[in-house]
């Protein structure tokens, strides 16, 4: 498939009736044994590929990060979505820079997330962070194939859990312009059933293993239109 027909196949995906998974491969050879079990699609790992590195996450260099994408992209013939992290800078200009590239590597789409990645404020205001989104999705729009754009509010994983937060975020970058929403590290489904029925987007949830109440035939039926598993193929 073309690049084009690779972001057409991956933002049907969200439309169906049930979630779709999409797993994260941490390398080439992850990447080639997921489409060969197959999945629909495949979605990095800042994380996993961090670990595979020997440093921690948050730790690689957006170039580092595009030639590990464009080595993923390169072996398989599924849709690929990357973790792009905060976009690497803080800067919407360069934020929507980092769009352009990911666009440029072939990707079906990606994701930016609100964390700040240190100082003393771990997540950048709400106003920054909708600025940061929008700048987003203006690159995306000058794109030449489709990019299907991911939200991601970080409260659970950087200690701030409040959900009425993590709502009003995510209200504020559906209203910048995101397809999908994203916050990572729910641990209760009626936090994921009051997000589902505060946006109008599909939503995205991470896996938690064995954990009964995040089955993809729960979270389906809570509105979840994808599940991805993270780091934790990697940490396995």
């Amino acid at each position: 498939m073309s690049t084009q027909e690779k972001a057409t196949a991956f933002r049907k995906l969200h439309g169906g009736d049930e979630a779709f998974i999409i797993p994260n491969p941490y390398d080439v050879g992850t990447a080639v044994i997921l489409e060969q079990l197959g999945f629909k699609a495949l979605a990095t790992t800042s994380s996993g590929f961090a670990f595979s590195r020997g440093v921690q996450d948050n730790h690689i260099s957006r170039d580092q990060m595009m030639v590990h994408i464009s080595e993923i992209v390169s072996v398989t013939s599924l849709p690929v979505s990357a973790d792009l992290e905060n976009g690497f800078f803080d800067s919407p200009e360069g934020v929507a820079q980092t769009i352009a590239m990911a666009g440029e590597a072939g990707l079906a789409g990606g994701s930016i997330e609100d964390s700040t990645n240190g100082g003393d404020e771990p997540l950048y205001d709400i106003a920054a962070a909708k600025d940061r989104m929008v700048a987003a999705v203006e690159a995306k729009a000058a794109l030449r194939n489709d990019f299907v754009l991911t939200a991601r509010a970080e409260n659970f994983l950087v200690g701030h859990a409040s959900i009425d937060d993590v709502i009003k975020r995510l209200q504020a970058y559906q209203e910048a312009g995101a397809d999908v929403l994203y916050a990572p590290g729910l641990s209760k489904l009626e936090d994921v059933v009051s997000i589902v029925s505060n946006v109008d987007l599909p939503v995205n949830v991470l896996a938690r293993p064995a954990d009964p109440d995040f089955s993809a035939a729960k979270l389906s039926g809570a509105g979840v239109k994808r599940i991805s598993v993270g780091g934790a193929l990697a940490r396995a």
